[in-house]
Parts: structure tokens; C-alpha cells; sequence
């Protein structure tokens, strides 16, 4: 209970209150007198303006809940007679502390509690000391970060904690900062953490990161930040560096350990795990044992922990399932050798989960389970099965809500109610792969030898035919899953029959990403969707959408038997597509404009909206009502200035607007319809007028009349402008492109095709552009020297550098190196002084490139490719009329040395023996894409002797894997 009042004591004491670090009072206004008999109504903003502060209080009260009180007023000292005492500290706290005293509550909070545990340890004010550890217990116990402040709050109580010997403090600031660590590294005061704390935290067993090279990105950046430090410590002898020893670099994804070799901090570190690599992928019957030796088992187990949310494992093709299985041992086993064995059995067995011998292993490990994970990610582990991981997943994550295994081929679709089956909470699925070049509605087919799958004309029947194959397993296990997010784009392995099933086992779908599956049909996706009716987002770019799915997209819930002979009328049910989020139908040819415009007109909720290369008029864009449209993409379409300003006016909220390659962008009137829109023809600059005053953009894709006064009339609409993309037919002129960084100082990603240039151009970009991620200049004009990339680009990630740097040497190639250190992409056309050197340069200067297309670059491949093959994490490889020196064998050898390696790109002109080895299935590792082109000679026209004969594309042939075949494809174009 609160006490108000004093009438009770025989006695009273005055506290005499004061701050020692405030001047002294200059005046007597500068004095309060208050009672602690009237505590209720204190007014405490008036009470703190004062500098002294009269305090006629109990004495009683302060006795018997402060020992400070205790000791002054009950002992020995001349104090304890007085009826004034003198009490120095900061006035704020202390009157917080004695209303406490006096049983009123107190909030304790991240900013007040360093000041009130400090009182009240000084005042000996035992409850207090109580709440304040309390606090900070609960505190440290809950799930979640209150802000993003709290970390600078954090340090100073741990110092204190140190400072104060208070043991349970350092422990519990510990205990939090190790749980919420992915939190504590993206904080901007994360360098400011003492090394004491943070080597406690990386050692703490509840350390929880989402994957190790999570950790090993915020010690290297920590270790950065801290340069002069780490020095001093290296001068006097002390090794800093072995917290880095802390980091499992036998788990660390192959891209980050290959793109930290320079790193000189952790580049010895970065060579031993790429080693650790390759050699569990060369041995995986023994990998595991064998490269541990006497090493702690621990730094071969994924960091688990009852805290972990995420599993990201993203990017190891040393991942097997003997690690994984390992993981979700309890350590007291890690030594068992009986165990070993068994795990060893358990591991082989589940790489063919097809029988029971698998499901009879388990029974034998004691797999822990970990009931915080929602999430995990395999992508990119080409080494673990599917089966495996299901299998373990199911036993140790049983909460798992988001499973994402992106560009895993040997996944059979048909395993997909299994992991259904065994994963029932599973609401977002990613099993993506890269889209095959062969897209019917782009390419012109020479031939093609595909996969076996059913003719197109048989599909309506046999979709709806009963009952279905013995070998299918959806019909063996009858479920309704809880999928809600569904991606499969780029799978050539996508039957109807699938689409079918997904359709019926994943009712309460909203999400589907399908792009690029060229293998279903328009009937198939429109039986998928009639049956989804939840569906809202529907991403079928490159597809065989067409008339079906439009139609059924307009439809209400008909009986799917009636579909095909379905006509909708105008007083039908509400259409599927009128609660629509996303539609993105790029590419999609098989849609007229009659129909698409009739959809459009039906989704007046969409905020995504993708309609490039597709056959709509304006006529579809002035048929959309809705209001809500943040992205809308209609590049390469006939569509004009007028019913694109239409959309824009009325959609506020778009910030992406992609619209290059439109031809009759400001070339021609637009159509109209009942006469409803007027005959308004905009010029390109009024029409960045108007959409200046309606929107705030952050991504645009402009070309064709786009031009310098187009860009200043762009000003309010583009000042956090991101992503700019310029393509053919935009005329910026070099002092516009020069302007940019001005104009739009947030850019991260600069794209310019055709467009004036100059050094002066771009040394202002680079000085200016600080956050620059993605560079490319494309079939630019003007001149550049090499002193343009003279400048550091430490943020820059993606360089494309097409017909503009002709002059480039290795010399140039090596400054590039230096001043662009952390590239992942690189894109070189018309290099043509380059030499078999500039493979080294290349392999040493960017060990941890993803992309790299070399084309008609000099000599690059005059004496074969042997350093290329140091950057190990390449994924996709493009090397083309750069000398005829690549080896018969290539393409295996790429397979093998490269364990990323999922694109390649060849010519027949740069094969010495004039041919290439083609992979078997086994043989291909990780590949899923072959191209390689073919030219036949031409004279050139311009050889008045014509000896000499110019190489021209004929045609190209491209290899597609996909879980069960080979599909071999020749067209026309070059892919």
C-alpha cells in the first residue's frame, strides 16, 4: 500500500536533495519545498526545474526500506540526530527512488534502469533491486527486439554488470545479445560492442544465426570497424583473430568462402573451407569422418538451437545428409562410434527412401527437435537429397512453416505430397529452377527431342480421366495441405497431371509462381485455377497462358466438367479475378486483346501488374479500374502516352514502372473507346509532368522519346529513385546521364543502353554513387578512357561492360580488380586486347564470382581455360569467340571443378578441336542449361580481296535437364 502521509511518525526528516553535477543554485527560486505526505499529487516536471529540492519525509518509512536510511539515521553518526540531511545525486532518479519508497509504482524501463539499479544499490533499497533484476530478466527472456536503440542501452548495462561485479548482468546482456544475434549484427552501434561481450556472445551455447556465414560477415565487419584496435592489439602481440576460429567454416556456403580469399582478415580461413569443401563433395562415403579427425565434431553441426527460427543452408554443396543427420543429434553422442556406424547406415539408406529401411533406421537415433524453426533453405545444395531432408525435417523442425530448395532437379514432382504428407504445417514452398532459354513464344524450334510427356491435344482429356496411374503417388495419400505460397518457375518436369493434383491437395493456395513452365498447358493452368479459389497472386510470365486461363480466371466456381464448354455472362458470379493481388502474364502470347482486356477489366484489386511482350492496346489499360497499383510493367507493347498516363494518374501508389521498348509510347494517338477518353496526345515530357504529380518512384524502365527535358520534368517523382534502366530509343544526351546522381542520390542500380557517355559522366557516377550495387553500360556511345574506372566501388556487385571499353588491357583489367574488389557478376563484350592472362587476373582478382560471360573478348581462351576454373562458386558461364582453344572435354571438366555450375554458354568457334563432349545425366553434377552456338563463315564486305571470311550465328543448340530426362533443342536464335 501507499503511504501518504507522515502524521504517523514521532519524528520527521528533511531531505536536503541536490545534484552534484548542476552548478549551484543562483538564486533562491532556484528551492521546493515538498511533503511526502501529499506524494499523490506531486507534480513532477514542475519539482525537477528546481535545483534544490526540500523533502519533509518519513523517517520511519526511510528506515525500514532503505538500509542507506538505516545505517544514517539509526547509527553512530552525527547524522543520525539531525532533522536534515543532505542527500547529493541526481534529482530525477532519487525522487523516482524515494516515490518507491514511499509504495508507489515504478516503471522500469531500458533507459531508466542503469540510473535506478544504481541508486538503488547506493541506497540499499532491496525491492527495488528486486524489480530492476527482474526487469531485466524478463527482459531477457522475451522473444523479439523492442528497438532498435536497445543494443546501445544493452552495452552500457553489461558495463555496468563488469564494472560493479554484478555477475548476473554481464550473464543475462550475454544470454540476450547470443539469442537475438542476426538482430544484434544489423544494429548500427554493432561495432561499438566491447570484445569482451561480443567473445562471450559468439561462445554463448545459445549463439543462434541463421546460417555461419551470418557470423562470419558480422566478426569480419566487426573486426573492420574496429581497424585501429585490432592494430594495436596485433603490435603488442595479442591474436585477435581466433574468435574468427569460432565460425563451423566447414558449413560456410562455397559463393562466401571463394569471395572472402582477399578478405585479410579471413583469407586463410576462407582457403581452408573451400578445401574442407571440395573434399567432403570428392569423398562422401567417408567426407565426414575423414576430415575431422581429431577436430571437435561440433564444427560439422548446423548451429542449432531451442531459439532458432531459420535454417539457412543455402549455397553448400558440401551438404549431405550424414551432416544434416548429425545435426539433430545431442552431443553426448557425437563421440559414439557404435553411433557413427549406424548414422553412417542411417544416411546411406536415405538416399533411397522408396522402402521401409529407411523409416526403421530413424527408430534408432535420437534426432532432437527443434520446435522454434519456421524456416529453411536448401537452395543451391545439389548434393542433399530432397527425400533426405524431408525426412529429418519432419522428426526435428515439426514446425516448419517455409521450406525453400530452389534448384534442386532431382526432386520428382511427384514426391510433392510426400513432403506434404510428412511437413503438414508448410504454408510457402520453393522448388525453382533457372528458366530454359527455349521459350516457344520467343525462339524460332528447329527441332527439338523433349522429355517424354503427353501431347498437348490429349491433355483436356486425359485431366479429367479417372482413375489415375498406379505409379502417381498423389493418388495413394488423399490430404489437404495448408500451402498457401506455391513456386515452381522454371520446372520443365511440370506436367497437367501435376497442376491437377496441386490443385486438389493445396485448396487454400493465394500464391503461384510458375514462369517459365513452358511443359503445362493453357488448359492444365486453368484447371489449376478454377480449383484454387483462394488463389490472388498468379505469376505465369513465359507460359502457355492463354484463352482457358483468362477465361477462367474471369469466372465464378463452375462445375470443372462444364469448363470447357463454359461461356461467362455478364450477370455471372463474381469473377476469381476480381479480388486479384498479382498478375503477371508477360510473354504470354497465347492471350488475345479481347481477352486480356476483359480480364483486366475484372481486377480492380491488383498491385502487381506484368503485361510486356504481350499483345494489349490501350484499349486494356484504360479497361483497368482499380486504384491500388504499386508495380506495373508494359515494355515492349503498342501501348501510347495517353493510356499509360491514364493508369499512372489514377494509381498513386506505383513506384515501379517499367515501359522501354514501347515503340508508340509517344508516337501515336491512342485508340478510344465510346469516346470516354479524350483525344489527348502527350508529348513525353508532359507525360513526366503528370506522372510527377502522382507518384514517387523507386524503380523505372524507360525508353523510346525518352529524353533530357523528360528527365527534369521526372524531378519530384524520382528524388529516391533506386533502379533506373535507359533503354534503345531514349535520347538522355551525356549532360543528363550526368545528372543523374544528382537528381537521384539513392541509385543502386544504373542500366544504359545506347546512350551518350563519357569519363567525366562517369566518374560521377562512381564518386557520386556510393551505394551503386549493379553498373551496366550497354552499346553505349561516346568515348571513355580508362580513367573512368579509376575509382573504389566497394558496394558495386554487378558489372556489365558491352562494346564500351574496347581499349581494355590486362593492365585495365587489374585496376578494375582493385577498385571493384567485391564483384559477384561480370559482363564483358568486345574486349577484344584481352589475353589468356586475363583468366588469372580475372580468377585472382574475384574469386567469388557467380556470373561470368566473356564474349568476343581477344584471346581470353586462345590456350584453353584452366584459371577459370579457381573460381569455384560460378553458377552461370558464358564464354564465346574468345579464341578456338577450348578443349573436346570442357563441359565435363566445367561439371566437375565447379560444383556450382548450373548455366554454360559455348561456341563451336572456340572449340579446338571444333566440337564439344556432350555430359550424360550422371555426368552433369549440377547443370541444368548447355547452349552452344554455331556459325558458318561469311565473306566480309568490306575485304576487297575477300580472303577473309567473318563467322555469323546459324544456330544454337540447348541441352535442358530436368528430374527424369534430357531434353535436346536446336533453334535459330543465340541464347
Amino acid at each position: 500500500m501507499a503511504s501518504n502521509s507522515d502524521g504517523g511518525d514521532q519524528s520527521a526528516v528533511v531531505l536536503k536533495c541536490t545534484d552534484p553535477h548542476q552548478p549551484e543554485p543562483d538564486s533562491d527560486y532556484s528551492e521546493i519545498e515538498i511533503s511526502t505526505a501529499e506524494i499523490c499529487s506531486w507534480d513532477f516536471p514542475t519539482i525537477l526545474t528546481h535545483q534544490i529540492i526540500v523533502v519533509k519525509a518519513s523517517r520511519n518509512r526511510l528506515i525500514e526500506h532503505s538500509s542507506y536510511f538505516r545505517g544514517l539515521l539509526c547509527g553512530r553518526f552525527r547524522e543520525s540526530i539531525l532533522d536534515c540531511v543532505s542527500i547529493k545525486w541526481n534529482l530525477e532518479t532519487f525522487m523516482i527512488v524515494l516515490k518507491f519508497l514511499f509504495g508507489f509504482p515504478v516503471d522500469v524501463t531500458s533507459t531508466n534502469f542503469l540510473p535506478l539499479f544504481e541508486a538503488a544499490l547506493f541506497f540499499g533499497v532491496e525491492m527495488l533491486l528486486l524489480k530492476c533484476k527482474a526487469w531485466l530478466i524478463d527482459l531477457s527472456s522475451q522473444e523479439g527486439i523492442c528497438s532498435l536503440q536497445q543494443l546501445d542501452n544493452l552495452i552500457h548495462i553489461w558495463r555496468f554488470g563488469v564494472q560493479h561485479a554484478n555477475d548476473f548482468i554481464p550473464e543475462l546482456c550475454t544470454s540476450y545479445l547470443a539469442r537475438n544475434f542476426m538482430w544484434v549484427m544489423n544494429c548500427n552501434s554493432f561495432p561499438c560492442i566491447p570484445w569482451n561481450l561480443l567473445v562471450s556472445c559468439v561462445k554463448h551455447p545459445d549463439l543462434t544465426v541463421d546460417s555461419e556465414r551470418h557470423l562470419a560477415d558480422s566478426l569480419i565487419a566487426w573486426l573492420a570497424s574496429n581497424n585501429e584496435q585490432v592494430e594495436r592489439w596485433h603490435n603488442t602481440g595479442d591474436d585477435c583473430s581466433g574468435i574468427l576460429k569460432e565460425i563451423r567454416i566447414s558449413l560456410l556456403p562455397l559463393w562466401f568462402a571463394a569471395g572472402k580469399r582477399r578478405c585479410c582478415y579471413f583469407s586463410k580461413l576462407a582457403e581452408e573451407s573451400i578445401d574442407a569443401t571440395l573434399y567432403l563433395m570428392t569423398r562422401p562415403s567417408t567426407s565426414m569422418m575423414n576430415v575431422s579427425g581429431d577436430v571437435d565434431s561440433r564444427h560439422f553441426k548446423i548451429r542449432l538451437t531451442q531459439y532458432t527460427k531459420k535454417v539457412d543452408l543455402s549455397g553448400c554443396p558440401q551438404m549431405n545428409s550424414r551432416i544434416l543427420l548429425m545435426s539433430m543429434l545431442p552431443c553426448s553422442y557425437s563421440t559414439d562410434l557404435m553411433l557413427t556406424k549406424v548414422v553412417k547406415q542411417y544416411s546411406i539408406s536415405l538416399e533411397w527412401t522408396d522402402g521401409d529401411h529407411c523409416q526403421n533406421s530413424s527408430a534408432l537415433l535420437p534426432t532432437l527437435s527443434f520446435e522454434a524453426v519456421e524456416e529453411v533453405d536448401i537452395s543451391n545444395c545439389p548434393r542433399l537429397p530432397l527425400e533426405a531432408s524431408i525426412e529429418c525435417f519432419c522428426k526435428s523442425f515439426p514446425s516448419m512453416k517455409i521450406f525453400k530448395a530452389a534448384h534442386h532437379l532431382n526432386f520428382k514432382m511427384t514426391k510433392l505430397v510426400q513432403l506434404l504428407q510428412k511437413c503438414p504445417l508448410l504454408e510457402e514452398i520453393d522448388l525453382a529452377v533457372d528458366i530454359s532459354p527455349v521459350i516457344p513464344s520467343q525462339v524460332s524450334i528447329v527441332s527439338s527431342s523433349p522429355a517424354i510427356s503427353l501431347r498437348a491435344s490429349t491433355i483436356s482429356h486425359e485431366i479429367n480421366s479417372y482413375p489415375w496411374p498406379a505409379s502417381e503417388l498423389y493418388t495413394t495419400i488423399p490430404l489437404l495441405a495448408n500451402v498457401t505460397k506455391l513456386t515452381l518457375e522454371g520446372r520443365v518436369d511440370l506436367s497437367d497431371y501435376d497442376l491437377k493434383n496441386i490443385s486438389e491437395i493445396c485448396a487454400s493456395l493465394f500464391y503461384l509462381n510458375l514462369r517459365g513452365c513452358i511443359t503445362v498447358t493453357d488448359t492444365g493452368i486453368s484447371v489449376l485455377i478454377l480449383r484454387c479459389v483462394k488463389l490472388h497472386s498468379l505469376l505465369v510470365c513465359d507460359t502457355s497462358f492463354g484463352h482457358n486461363s483468362a477465361l477462367a480466371l474471369r469466372s465464378g466456381i463452375p462445375n470443372l466438367n462444364d469448363f470447357l464448354t463454359l461461356h461467362v455472362g455478364k450477370n455471372h458470379a463474381k469473377s476469381l479475378a476480381s479480388e486479384f493481388q498479382v498478375l503477371h502474364v508477360g510473354g504470354c502470347r497465347g492471350v488475345d486483346e479481347t481477352s486480356l482486356s476483359k480480364l483486366i477489366s475484372e481486377t480492380p484489386m491488383l498491385k502487381s501488374l506484368c503485361l510486356r511482350e504481350t499483345l494489349i492496346v490501350d484499349d486494356t489499360l484504360y479497361s483497368f479500374l482499380g486504384s491500388s497499383l504499386e508495380m506495373l510493367d508494359v515494355s515492349d507493347t503498342k501501348v501510347s502516352s495517353t493510356a499509360l498516363a491514364h493508369i499512372v494518374s489514377s494509381n498513386p501508389g506505383l513506384y515501379c514502372l517499367e515501359a522501354k521498348g514501347c515503340r508508340n509510347l509517344f508516337q501515336q494517338k491512342s485508340k478510344m473507346e465510346d469516346g470516354d477518353i479524350p483525344s489527348v496526345q502527350y508529348s513525353c515530357e508532359e507525360w513526366c509532368n503528370e506522372l510527377a504529380k502522382t507518384c514517387k518512384l523507386e524503380e523505372i524502365a524507360l525508353g523510346w522519346g525518352f529524353s533530357c527535358c523528360s528527365l527534369e520534368a521526372l524531378k519530384p517523382a524520382i528524388a529516391a529513385l533506386k533502379v533506373v534502366t535507359v533503354g534503345l530509343g531514349a535520347s538522355l544526351g551525356q549532360d543528363a546521364v550526368e545528372l543523374l546522381p544528382t537528381i537521384c542520390p539513392l541509385l543502386e542500380e544504373v542500366i544504359l543502353y545506347f546512350q551518350v557517355i563519357s569519363d567525366c559522366v562517369l566518374i560521377n557516377i562512381m564518386e557520386s554513387l556510393r551505394h551503386l550495387q549493379v553498373l551496366a553500360l550497354c552499346y553505349c556511345l561516346g568515348e571513355i578512357s580508362p580513367i573512368s574506372f579509376k575509382f573504389s566501388m566497394p558496394n558495386l556487385r554487378k558489372l556489365r561492360l558491352e562494346r564500351v571499353t574496347p581499349w581494355m588491357t590486362n593492365d585495365h583489367l587489374v585496376i578494375l580488380t582493385q577498385n571493384c574488389a567485391n564483384l559477384t557478376e561480370l559482363l564483358l563484350l568486345g574486349c577484344r586486347l584481352l589475353n589468356s592472362d586475363s583468366q588469372r587476373i580475372i580468377s585472382t582478382g574475384w574469386p567469388g564470382l557467380i556470373s561470368i560471360h566473356l564474349e568476343d573478348c581477344g584471346e581470353v581462351t586462345r590456350n584453353g581455360v584452366a584459371s577459370l576454373f579457381d573460381c569455384k562458386s560460378v553458377e552461370d558461364m558464358l564464354l564465346r569467340h574468345n579464341g578456338p582453344g577450348i578443349q573436346k572435354n570442357f563441359i565435363l571438366d566445367a561439371a566437375l571443378l565447379m560444383p556450382m555450375l548450373r548455366k554454360l554458354s559455348l561456341d563451336v568457334c572456340d572449340a579446338v578441336e571444333g566440337d564439344f563432349d556432350l555430359p550424360n545425366f550422371a555426368d552433369r553434377y549440377f547443370l541444368s542449361i548447355v547452349s552452344i552456338a554455331r556459325c558458318k563463315p561469311q565473306r566480309c564486305a568490306l575485304d576487297l580481296q575477300k580472303l577473309r571470311r567473318t563467322p555469323v550465328h546459324k544456330e544454337t543448340l540447348v541441352l535442358v535437364w530436368d528430374s527424369k530426362n534430357l531434353t535436346r533443342t536446336v533453334i535459330k536464335e543465340r541464347v
